[in-house]
């Protein structure tokens, strides 16, 4: 008998992996938005608004929290303000630090031979409506020493400060702010010009450079700076009241320091005064290092704030892509179960729905950055600080909205997986 033939060897059919049918499962998920353009972009709008929230909220807060710095920067580094104390009316009211004159020009220099101290700056303020020929201005007065300079950091960039010398006698020179010399000369050179203030003349000698708004929106450079004495003796009044000043600005060596410097200055202080352990301070010392740290602490959390309300807006968006795609299975039902007949693994048909949530995500967020960056770049034309747009932002708001279409539409793509393919075909 013949041998049997041998049956010819069975080759099993090989599935496409994954990775091979990314592609064309990319291909057919635009290719199922296209076909509902409105509803993929109602459903994408949402999160063009939320991203759009995102970025301009987080801008704003870099913008403010950016402000602060400057302000705070402008104030001067390591800084310490000692105020006078504070006068109470008849009822017990008090009426606020600076307002009964404690301090003196004495206390300025007592404090400036305290160790780790660069300079005291004895300082009086008030505002006053300076002349300059035909043409006046409201603006603050600050009287001072040489010091003050020093202190703020804050040099003439053409002319020059007034020396100890012309301080000390009296000398009738000013130095005024950017702001100050525009309205009252405007394009025209002030230095050598005479200004009065309180009818007193004064001729300025130095222009400070521009250091822009401080902390409440206050123009810094808005400002004419004269010698203490002078002020004292000419515009504020003589009498015994001369030798008192308002506050003492203190510019300490290094941060490490301040708190030293601050006990040692309180104990002077007190010493000088006359002060018994029961008695309260008559003076009082504002840390501004402190101030501005509680200032950024309080900036970052408006950030986070803001971030937060706009991040509502991607989640209410990405509740969206999830209810969209729940219709989008609930409509193509036969068509899973066509594919799970042929073969589709599961896998397959959560990969493919997931892809469109994913793409409605994205297509989302890569429009709302281009509004939110323009709405930030916009907003800087109206409010008093340009909004400052972080690429950590933008990149954040990427990686949220891929998230967010990944945990919304998960739901939707496991639904889908899990149909049964006679079920999904009787539908």
């Amino acid at each position: 008998m013949n041998a049997p033939l041998p049956l010819p060897e069975v080759q099993p059919i090989a599935r496409p992996g994954m990775v091979s049918l990314l592609g064309p499962m990319l291909a057919e998920a635009v290719g199922a938005l296209l076909a509902n353009r409105l509803r993929s972009g109602l459903t994408m709008l949402g999160m063009v608004i939320g991203v759009a929230a995102v970025i301009l909220m987080l801008a704003i807060g870099k913008g403010v929290e950016g402000q602060v710095s400057r302000s705070i920067a402008a104030l001067g580094s390591n800084l310490l303000i000692v105020n006078s104390g504070a006068a109470r009316t008849g009822g017990g009211f008090s009426q606020g630090a600076g307002s009964r004159p404690t301090l003196t020009l004495d206390d300025a220099e007592a404090i400036a031979r305290l160790p780790d101290v660069i300079a005291a700056a004895p300082t009086s303020s008030f505002t006053a409506q300076v002349v300059a020929g035909p043409t006046n201005w409201l603006t603050q007065v600050t009287t001072s020493t040489p010091a003050w300079f020093t202190v703020q950091n804050w040099y003439p960039e053409e002319g020059r400060a007034f020396s100890a010398m012309e301080e000390r006698q009296a000398a009738r020179v000013a130095v005024i702010g950017q702001t100050t010399a525009r309205e009252l000369f405007g394009a025209s050179n002030p230095l050598g010009e005479q200004i009065r203030v309180r009818g007193v003349s004064f001729t300025v000698i130095g222009i400070l450079p521009e250091r822009g708004q401080g902390i409440g929106g206050i123009d810094r450079d808005d400002v004419v700076v004269l010698p203490l004495t002078a002020s004292l003796r000419l515009v504020q009044g003589g009498g015994a009241f001369r030798r008192f000043v308002r506050s003492i600005s203190v510019a300490v060596a290094t941060p490490e320091a301040m708190p030293g410097v601050e006990a040692a200055m309180s104990d002077l202080l007190r010493r000088r005064h006359g002060l018994s352990p029961r008695e309260e301070n008559d003076f009082a010392i504002t840390n501004l290092t402190a101030v501005g740290e509680t200032f950024q602490e309080t900036t970052s959390a408006i950030s986070l704030l803001l971030g937060a309300i706009g991040g509502i807006s991607l989640v209410v968006g990405g509740i969206g892509i999830m209810n969209i795609m729940l219709v989008s299975v609930t409509e193509r039902t036969r068509e899973i179960g066509i594919r799970m007949a042929l073969g589709a693994p599961r896998a397959a048909i959560r990969l493919q729905f997931l892809l469109e949530a994913l793409m409605l995500s994205i297509v989302g967020c890569a429009a709302g950055v281009l509004l939110g960056t323009g709405l930030a770049m916009a907003a800087s034309e109206f409010l008093p600080f340009p909004t400052i747009i972080s690429p950590a932002s933008v990149i954040a708001a990427f990686a949220i909205s891929a998230a967010v279409g990944i945990f919304f539409g998960w739901y939707p793509a496991t639904r889908a997986a899990r149909l049964s393919p006679i079920e999904a075909l009787r539908s």
